[in-house]
């Protein structure tokens, strides 16, 4: 029942806590906890490992960070291609506008333009269609749902259509079948014309084998700090970790997206509630580095990075924030350090960690 995709009118079979898990408004453990407080860890398999999906893609990723920087250079060489080829230009704005005449294709684009969002099984589909059929870059096609899922996460998106067009697993790809499509989706599509074969592309990245995550600079507890907030982790007030020290002022790192701004508007206001003493800057600019100071910070303290955007921006910021005396410190949660290191091969080396890992507790 899971992978039904009943379209835009409601998916009520699947959670939907996605856009708020990639934000961290909730945390894994927070959800792995309450379901377990109400189903074994048997009935409850399949749902515990979805959500260790989201942490097996990030932690791959974490140990291979130049797969991001590849995929960003990519990104831009395929748009060059597009531009100067004018059939590869039409398809890709045929596919952008839902105009190719694949009925769950168009169907899918209208949906995620119109709600954010598609059923994971889709998502498969969609990438598939756009590869195999369309012979569009994987990359236009990542950037694209990238930018309009509103629970797009780096990681996950990224290496998900690596993995549909045949190259996170070596030669493992995943084509659509139509029969399946309609089976499905309750008979509301018949796709014609989808590929019969997967063509792999020639894979764009050098994959690197896989490192030891960045080391980051931990928060001092003996000095003031800024609480910075970004839409990676939304939630560090309930961090243990972040309790004995001392926020003198709260600022954010906007994001990119509508439900960026809601989601760091309600983390903004649950870091106020928690710190009340400490003084809200608003979004982080060289004014609100210096107004830190003045106020006694002596640090940034903020949520560890994963590769991403994010990542990035928090690398340009580091000089700014160093000379205004306000080192970056990161704190890198409990868990995604338990988790990561059983997420340099496949899903199913840390699927089989899963028991272990929920043994000892559920640490944030």
């Amino acid at each position: 029942m899971r992978n039904l995709d009943r379209g835009p009118e409601g998916h009520p079979h699947v959670s939907r806590l996605s856009a708020a898990l990639r934000r961290r408004l909730i945390a894994e453990p927070e959800v792995i906890a309450a379901v377990l407080s109400r189903h074994s860890p048997e009935a409850a398999e399949k749902f515990i490992s979805e959500v260790f999906w989201r942490n097996y893609w990030k932690g791959w990723l974490e140990s291979r960070p130049t797969v991001w920087s590849g995929y960003l250079d990519a990104t831009a060489r395929a748009e060059h291609r597009i531009a100067a080829d004018a059939a590869l230009s039409l398809r890709h704005a045929e596919a952008c506008a839902g105009r190719t005449g694949i009925d769950c294709f168009d169907a899918w684009v209208a949906e995620l333009e119109a709600t954010g969002y598609l059923h994971n099984w889709a998502r498969m589909q969609f990438a598939s269609i756009w590869v195999f059929t369309l012979g569009l870059p994987w990359e236009l096609g990542a950037a694209f749902t990238l930018a309009r899922f509103v629970d797009g996460d780096p990681a996950s998106n990224t290496l998900s259509w690596r993995w549909v067009a045949g190259l996170h697993t070596a030669g493992k790809a995943y084509l659509s079948d139509a029969d399946r499509i309609a089976k499905m989706t309750g008979g509301r599509f018949a796709p014609k014309g989808l590929a019969r074969q997967a063509i792999l592309p020639a894979d764009s990245i050098a994959v690197p084998q896989a490192s030891p995550p960045r080391a980051a600079r931990t928060p001092d507890p003996a000095a003031p700090g800024l609480l910075l907030l970004g839409c990676e982790d939304l939630s560090l007030e309930t961090l243990p970790a972040l309790q004995s020290l001392h926020v003198q002022a709260i600022a954010t790192l906007p994001g990119t997206s509508a439900a960026d701004q809601i989601a760091l508007e309600d983390g903004l206001a649950r870091a106020c509630h928690h710190w009340p003493q400490a003084l809200p800057l608003g979004p982080l600019t060289p004014a609100a580095l210096d107004r830190a100071a003045a106020e006694g910070c002596r640090q940034i303290i903020t949520a560890f990075a994963p590769v991403g955007p994010l990542a990035d921006r928090l690398a340009l910021l580091r000089p700014a924030a160093l000379a205004a005396g306000l080192p970056l410190t990161e704190m890198l949660r409990t868990w995604d350090a338990r988790v990561w290191p059983h997420c340099r091969k496949g899903f199913f080396a840390l699927k089989e960690r899963i028991p272990a890992l929920l043994a000892p507790g559920l640490p944030l």
